[in-house]
C-alpha cells in the first residue's frame, strides 16, 4: 500500500510518501505526481522518504522520472528523510548521484530560492 500526499509551496512539489513504493503501488505514484509534474510543467519537487518503508527499481524508476521531467523543464528535485534502508537501496541504485539528498523540507525551500 502507498499514500501519496502532495502539497504546492513556493513553487515546489512536495511529494510524501507513506508505505511502499513497487511495481504494484507505483501507478498511484504516477496518477498523483507524474501526471502533475507533465502537465503543468513543474519545474521543482521535494521527495520526503521519512514515511516510505521499502522502495524496488520500478519505484525508484519512477523516482528518476520525475527527475528527469524538471530537469527538461530548468527544475531540480531533492529528497529528504532517508532512512538507513531507503539510503541504501538507493545509493545502490546510483540514484542517489542524482537527486541532491537534504535534510528536510525548510532546508528545500531555500536551496531552490537561491537559484
Amino acid at each position: 500500500m502507498l499514500n501519496v500526499g502532495t502539497e504546492f509551496r513556493e513553487g515546489i512539489l512536495f511529494v510524501r510518501l507513506r508505505g511502499h513504493l513497487n511495481k504494484d503501488t507505483i501507478e498511484k505514484m504516477n496518477k498523483r505526481v507524474t501526471r502533475v509534474v507533465k502537465d503543468n510543467g513543474i519545474r521543482n519537487i521535494v521527495f520526503n522518504f521519512s514515511n516510505l518503508k521499502s522502495i524496488d527499481m520500478k519505484g525508484i524508476n519512477t523516482i528518476f522520472y520525475n527527475y528527469e521531467l524538471c530537469k527538461r523543464n530548468d527544475g531540480r528535485s531533492l529528497m529528504c528523510g532517508n532512512n538507513n534502508n531507503i539510503r541504501k537501496r538507493l545509493k545502490r541504485s546510483r540514484l542517489i548521484n542524482y537527486i541532491y539528498e537534504i535534510p528536510d523540507e525548510l532546508s528545500a525551500i531555500r536551496i531552490l530560492n537561491l537559484r
